[in-house]
């Protein structure tokens, strides 16, 4: 049975989920490793105080999700693709033997902390469902669009599509799309307007910093979440993970395309179990686990077990 990995991106965080991870060597090594490279206890990164930052939640999110697969891979699991979430994509990349770790830490802190800088306060993100896109858009031209400073900016399932700007705009857009009848209206933890014109600075510097680093032809299939295309070179790789930053993610889309290439185990490394959710939503014939959900092993033994 092909075998996939969907890493989450920044959103799916709660305090402690770093202390909450398997207690396995390969997660333990990972951690240390994290440690050396970043040049502190990356424990401390994941209390409710850490979380409010940008960078803190991105280099967690990026940690967790590579400590678990590192973990896999020692038990024996293998994996035929990988897609990433916003942030998700550079574990994404690691898993794919594009990006080395320690690199993807390095370029995740530059992200995050950059993002930070750029918006610390008066933007973020919120989540819309039981409207599609084209109902959402209409939402947002009626607010204001480009000019109120929001967009849309992930398109998670063909009736739950997330937003990205300044927080008046996120306001008045949550209060039109409940009148119009959404289920849901809310916004999500994150504090950047990700995934729109706004952080094409971001971008920029993200691509400035990847002009020193070794990106290498990808070991297994990588679904860029901007573009819902498979890529099969570095180059690929790289301009995704520059990119995504400021453009609209297509996840429904790039969880479509593993589907029709034959992937029908989806496996969520932490943290979250949203990714999973949305799987099982979108493809009841295929099976989707959130590590959070099992032990390693149980999770090795499903992908070998067949439909």
């Amino acid at each position: 049975m092909s075998t996939a990995y969907l890493f989450p991106g920044q959103g799916a965080q709660t305090p402690g989920f770093l202390h909450r991870l398997p207690e396995h060597p390969a997660v333990r090594r990972t951690l240390d490793e994290s440690d050396a490279a970043l040049g502190l206890d990356v424990l401390t990164l994941d209390s409710a105080q850490a979380l409010l930052s940008t960078r803190n939640v991105q280099l967690s999110v990026l940690i967790a999700g590579v400590a678990v697969v590192r973990a896999l891979a020692q038990e024996g699991m293998q994996v035929d693709a990988a897609a990433g979430l916003s942030v998700g994509a550079f574990g994404a990349a690691v898993a794919c033997g594009a990006l080395g770790f320690a690199d993807a830490l390095a370029l995740v802190e530059i992200r995050g902390e950059c993002m930070e800088r750029a918006y610390p306060k008066g933007y973020g993100m919120a989540a819309i469902g039981g409207l599609d896109e084209r109902q959402v858009a209409a939402i947002l031209e009626r607010v204001g669009g480009a000019g109120a400073q929001i967009y849309i900016a992930n398109v998670n399932a063909p009736t739950q599509v997330v937003v990205s700007g300044a927080d008046p705009a996120l306001d008045a857009a949550m209060k039109l799309a409940r009148e119009r009848g959404a289920r849901r209206a809310e916004r999500l933890a994150v504090t950047t307007p990700s995934h729109s014109p706004l952080l094409h600075a971001v971008a920029e510097r993200l691509a400035a910093a990847m002009r020193t680093i070794e990106f290498h032809t990808p070991q297994l299939l990588y679904v860029s979440n901007r573009r819902a295309r498979a890529v099969r070179d570095a180059a690929g790789v790289r301009e995704d993970l520059i990119l995504n930053v400021e453009n609209v993610v297509h996840w429904h889309d790039s969880v479509t395309v593993l589907y029709e290439l034959g992937m029908r185990f989806f496996v969520e490394p932490p943290p979250g179990q949203v990714l999973t959710r949305l799987a099982r939503e979108a493809f009841p014939t295929a099976r989707a686990i959130a590590a959070e959900e099992a032990p390693i092993r149980s999770i090795v033994h499903a992908a070998q077990r067949p439909m």
